[in-house]
């Protein structure tokens, strides 16, 4: 699942890059649009993964050295 979250939260990041230095917004120039029904079902996961990712700042690694 972490994996899954952090894929989908570097997706998001290359997203918002490309619309600050572009102003193209990939997911919904891909999926129909801002408001088009996949572009917000795709950046509310990614915003969930978002949240996910948030949880890897607290959790205790033992096994990284």
């Amino acid at each position: 699942m972490d994996i899954i979250a952090l894929i989908l939260v570097i997706i998001g990041a290359i997203n918002w890059g490309s619309i600050g230095f572009f102003n193209v917004d990939l997911v919904a120039s891909l999926f129909g649009g801002q408001l088009a029904l996949m572009s917000r079902i795709i950046f509310s996961i990614v915003g969930l993964a978002g949240l996910w990712c948030i949880t890897l700042l607290f959790r205790n690694n033992k096994h990284v050295k």
